[in-house]
């Protein structure tokens, strides 16, 4: 597991997005290139409508291809599939972003 932070930049002007989960053909395989992106990342969040702050960062744990919080003062979900496709919700004080993007090795960015 990588012990540094990456960052996934996330405009977001969306509310809602649903995940899809789809049913792998090898599962041992597919669980290997999910933890490809394991680790510490961080997320940025633009906002571009609304009254949030203009820009909130986010620290977050990929594990297997489960995105969580890495602070319990706020809530995130998401998942990442092998291919480095992410999707992730963050939610703090009753507001809510939502985004999706692609990772690399130690960067991503998104919408």
């Amino acid at each position: 597991m990588k012990n540094f932070s990456r960052p996934i930049l996330v405009a977001t002007i969306a509310v809602v997005l649903a995940a899809s989960a789809s049913i792998p053909s090898n599962a041992a395989s597919r669980a290997a290139r999910t933890r490809a992106y394991d680790g510490q990342w961080s997320v940025v969040i633009y906002t571009l409508v609304g009254d949030c702050d203009r820009s909130l960062r986010y620290s977050v744990r990929i594990i297997d291809g489960q995105v969580q919080a890495d602070d319990q003062s706020y809530q995130v979900s998401g998942r990442v599939t092998p291919k480095g496709e992410i999707r992730v919700m963050v939610a703090e004080g009753g507001r809510s972003a939502s985004g999706f993007g692609r990772l690399s090795a130690d960067s991503g960015r998104g919408q």
